[in-house]
């Protein structure tokens, strides 16, 4: 792995309450504002990502000397979390390119660092484009294959889920080798979203209906030598110490973002809401205080967990340890900040009533934090890798048929 030149510097929690307030300030007054937009009409959160870009946002974990923030994994998890509770669309897609980019930093060369990086600050997008329908949930598995053409590289895949697809500037792109003998061996490129052959399909879903995260098709799409991410075969590598924890810290922290956001809403309606029959507020309930404690406890669990995780990955890459280290950890944060989302969402549904099954933020949430269940790994094949390593079963993750 590449290391950073320049160690990333050690801030205080006085700086990152700095950062925090920051941001939250960026997405109070530009981001939250489009979220029901964004959601009613699908629409790609370009504005939002605009604003985070000019703010230097997008470049949070992007040396300095390529025009980024230069932050650290902190600073990335408290801006996800924070983008969250503003608009979970925006923060999927926020990650997505972030991590993205983060690829880049660690296993880019020099060249490939300044034409990528550098524009990030003036809005170019970057996202994963790793998943297969052939493999379903283990995103990690691909079938597809590039083929050699002179120094060229030929890419053919149906990818099932990228987020960003048809929007994002660059893909990082993820397929077998030419000639690949085992699954194992796979390379990563960077690709152009201008080149001829990228076709993307309809994004329709349940929730997160902002960040585009459909189908796309890899039609002879020719990328040269120079877009070729780190050695060919160096793939596997890349996957589990690049894109996965920067990935799933951000995706946890997201979904964190998600259950605040549905709290605040929540406590600030049965504070507001009264009974006049009764003159009581809903917040006068003991059985409705009683679910939004439960909220509460699981969100404050989750907040030093995050904060922990953020630094190991910090400390690991700062020793230039491989980051996989950090897997099962960061797998098991993510399950238990999606779960939170949809305990605080299905709980600022029941204790709003009828209000919150309207068209509005509650319902909007409802079917947002849902998609943390299923965005890879599932939480059900998350829970088989935590059970597998628990009782020393190996998790076969790269075997035709295996978990």
């Amino acid at each position: 792995m590449t290391k950073q030149s320049k160690q990333t510097a050690i801030l205080s929690n006085d700086d990152y309450e700095e950062l925090r307030t920051e941001i939250r300030g960026l997405v109070d007054q530009f981001i939250k504002p489009n979220a029901e937009v964004t959601d009613r009409e699908g629409r790609f959160p370009r504005a939002n990502l605009n604003v985070l870009a000019e703010a230097g946002w997008n470049g949070v974990l992007i040396p300095e000397r390529y025009g980024g923030k230069g932050l650290d994994y902190v600073a990335f998890a408290l801006a996800a979390e924070e983008i969250g509770r503003g608009c979970p669309s925006t923060s999927l897609v926020y990650v997505m390119h972030v991590g993205a980019a983060q690829t880049i930093v660690l296993y880019g060369n020099e060249d490939q660092k300044e034409r990528w990086l550098r524009p990030v600050h003036h809005g170019l997008i970057g996202t994963y484009s790793t998943s297969e329908k052939a493999s379903g949930g283990h995103w990690w598995f691909n079938f597809s294959e590039a083929a050699r053409d002179g120094n060229d590289y030929i890419l053919n895949a149906e990818k099932s889920f990228t987020t960003s697809a048809g929007e994002a500037d660059f893909y990082v792109f993820q397929t077998r080798s030419p000639g690949a003998k085992v699954p194992t061996d796979v390379s990563f490129f960077i690709v152009d979203g201008s080149l001829p052959g990228i076709n993307a399909g309809v994004w329709e879903a349940l929730g997160v209906r902002g960040n585009h995260s459909g189908p796309i098709k890899y039609e002879n799409v020719r990328v040269q030598a120079q877009d070729k991410l780190g050695a060919e075969g160096q793939g596997r590598e890349i996957l589990e110490s690049g894109v996965s924890p920067v990935y799933l810290i951000g995706l946890g922290s997201t979904w964190l973002g998600v259950a605040e956001a549905a709290l605040e809403a929540a406590t600030a309606y049965v504070k507001a809401m009264v009974h006049r029959d009764f003159n009581k507020r809903l917040a006068d309930y003991q059985i409705i205080r009683q679910q939004l404690a439960e909220v509460k406890v699981s969100i404050a669990g989750l907040k030093p967990w995050q904060l922990s995780l953020a630094k190991q990955l910090n400390e690991l890459q700062a020793q230039g340890r491989p980051q996989v280290e950090l897997l099962l950890p960061l797998v098991e944060f993510k399950i238990q900040a999606s779960e939170a989302a949809n305990l605080a969402a299905k709980t600022a549904l029941d204790v709003t009533g009828g209000y919150g099954y309207k068209k509005g933020i509650f319902e909007r949430l409802y079917r947002d934090a849902r998609a943390g269940i299923a965005m890879g790994p599932s939480n059900n094949i998350a829970r088989e890798w935590i059970g597998k390593a628990l009782v020393g079963l190996p998790l076969e993750l790269w075997y035709e048929g295996g978990d």
